[in-house]
């Protein structure tokens, strides 16, 4: 094939989505830290699926609008700073497109440098050993090696092993994946979508399987240390029945049990294997592998009612599962249904919405867990986009959230590193509106309140801003965790199951008590300037436990400081502390 038109670009994008969505638990497992947080193949899959869902059932024999249309969704789909950095990537190709009827060996190299060229312009400090020194370093060789008698499947098997390549030394380039033992995530993430894309060039456009347990969980490339413990043991891959369900949460007072995700996903892990959950608003999807299935549904049938049940025996019939993936794949039918959902609104508030402001200022933050969301409420905040570590919103959940506020200035707090890109680029959506938006760079829950307290409505739009920034400076924050794995960072030995206490990135402890990691942490982050330290308790500490740890908090640190215990009721965090 000499080029590449509108049909086959849409099949390498469709191929190469699906590709990702086949792989992207092994890339959540790429974790650097041993955190509950590996997200970035998740974030990764639904950036590129929100862009698939653009191109999939629209016909076009335009290059450029196909290839528009893809990183129009990418970008409003896009979920942490992977996604984020991906969906630049596609915008960089599709910007290369333009004016083009098909794209020769030479022209489609000329694309995968521009999209090296935008991915490189979204981030301020490019940090190398991650997806873009692969996109860089695999784009690069790609133009030298292309000529005019190239054919497309020449170029894109060279891309693709150049990228492979750049992936195995992304260890050499970030010394951390090195001591971990892990290639990184980002990287191995586009790796699959090229893998994908690479496919349909050859013929063959990748489809999305009905039980990521089934699929082949082979290296990206054979001497390359793609796991850190990741892989499924033979015991695992064949574990009783496959079930699966999708369960629509009831109403407390209706009969059912409040529904509690932590507690839900706990009780999955200890009666089965290989377990994956998606929830999409008030719908539960499940996956497992379990000898006791029916305990299982009568377990979950207390949060609410079933749309659809799947249970298979894996050793009976496993050579049949390829052949259920319309009735089986029920992620990608909440997908499907999510992506209907939101068409339906876009033919709604099409390109002639009319954007209303009535206020000068509005704060929008992103925050997960009850007690978290009141004290943003109680602090005066104005929208609240649900998420965090291992649930990163989108650009589009802060679109929608910065519109909801009619404010003519909004300002956002993303509470989390991984999220700022997202809500930076939304900021980007907006410029072209009444509304200004901008950033808060806040990466934790204890700068974003830091930061709310300083907001002062009454001082023009710029003070407000250069005022709440500066008090980032004043906070000293850490958090507690639970391991995910046995592993060495640091000169600090993490045992799976036990409490981290994690100052930023630098761990200070690891032990098997939450309460001595709460205060390792808080010896480790006061100082004698220190006036406040807060402490806001999870989801997974009780109330006798939050009373313990406020006396023995008071007991050792109240003549010094003022003491502040919350109850946040986040996730995956035991506690979250800021010294101030």
């Amino acid at each position: 094939m000499k080029t590449i038109n509108a049909t086959v670009l849409k099949e390498m994008y469709i191929s190469g989505a699906n590709n990702l969505y086949n792989h992207y638990p092994e890339v959540d497992q790429l974790n650097v830290f041993p955190v509950p947080d590996g997200d970035t193949g998740m974030n990764m899959n639904l950036t590129v699926t929100s862009g698939m869902k653009e191109i999939q059932n629209k016909e076009s024999v335009d290059l450029f609008v196909v290839s528009s249309n893809f990183s129009r969704g990418l970008l409003m789909g896009a979920r942490g700073n992977s996604g984020v950095i991906t969906s630049q990537i596609f915008k960089g190709f599709s910007l290369a497109c333009e004016g083009k009827e098909t794209l020769n060996a030479i022209a489609l190299a000329d694309c995968f440098s521009k999209a090296r060229e935008i991915a490189y312009k979204a981030v301020m400090k490019p940090v190398e050993g991650t997806i873009l020194t692969v996109i860089r370093e695999a784009s690069a060789a790609l133009s030298d090696f292309v000529k005019k008698n190239t054919s497309i499947e020449q170029a894109m098997d060279y891309f693709l092993e150049q990228a492979r390549i750049s992936l195995a030394h992304t260890p050499d380039l970030l010394p951390v994946l090195a001591e971990v033992g892990v290639v990184d995530s980002g990287g191995a993430g586009l790796v699959r979508i090229i893998e994908g894309m690479v496919s349909a060039v050859h013929g063959e456009v990748i489809t999305r399987n009905a039980d990521l347990s089934t699929v082949s969980h082979e290296p990206i490339q054979n001497d390359i240390p793609l796991y850190a413990g990741a892989k499924l043991t033979e015991d695992e891959e064949g574990y009783g029945y496959c079930t699966q369900f999708i369960l629509r949460i009831g109403e407390v007072g209706t009969g059912k049990r409040a529904f509690n995700e932590k507690t839900f996903l706990r009780f999955l892990s200890s009666h089965g294997k290989s377990v994956v959950t998606v929830r999409d608003d008030d719908i539960v999807k499940v996956h497992v592998h379990t000898l006791t299935p029916g305990n299982m549904l009568n377990y979950a049938q207390q949060f609410g009612e079933f749309v659809s049940i799947t249970i298979e025996n894996m050793s009976e019939e496993h050579h049949n599962i390829e052949h259920g993936q319309v009735a089986t794949d029920m992620a990608g039918n909440i997908e499907r249904n999510k992506a209907r959902r939101n068409a339906e609104a876009a033919e709604d508030n099409s390109e002639t919405e009319e954007i209303v402001t009535e206020k000068p200022y509005a704060l929008v933050v992103v925050s997960s867990g009850t007690g978290l969301d009141e004290m943003f409420r109680e602090l005066g905040v104005d929208q609240i986009v649900s998420g965090g570590q291992t649930m990163n919103p989108s650009t589009e959940d802060f679109v929608k959230a910065i519109k909801q506020t009619k404010a003519q200035n909004v300002f956002i707090f993303p509470n989390n590193s991984n999220i700022l890109m997202s809500a930076s680029q939304a900021c980007e959506v907006m410029a072209d509106t009444p509304i200004k938006a901008r950033v808060v760079p806040t990466k934790n829950i204890p700068q974003g309140i830091t930061a709310c307290m300083q907001f002062n409505p009454d001082l023009e739009a710029d003070d407000i801003f250069k005022d709440m920034k500066s008090s980032l400076k004043t906070v000293r924050s850490g958090s507690v965790t639970y391991a995910i794995k046995d592993t060495d960072i640091d000169g600090v030995h993490i045992t799976k199951g036990y409490y981290m206490a994690m100052k930023d990135k630098n761990i200070v402890s690891c032990v098997s008590d939450k309460k001595e990691a709460l205060l390792d942490l808080v010896g480790s982050l006061v100082r004698k300037n220190s006036a406040v330290v807060t402490v806001i308790v999870g989801e997974d500490v009780t109330p006798e436990e939050q009373e313990e740890i406020t006396n023995s908090l008071n007991e050792q640190y109240g003549d010094d400081y003022q003491v502040d215990v919350w109850s946040g009721g986040q996730p995956v965090y035991s506690f979250l502390i800021g010294v101030e």
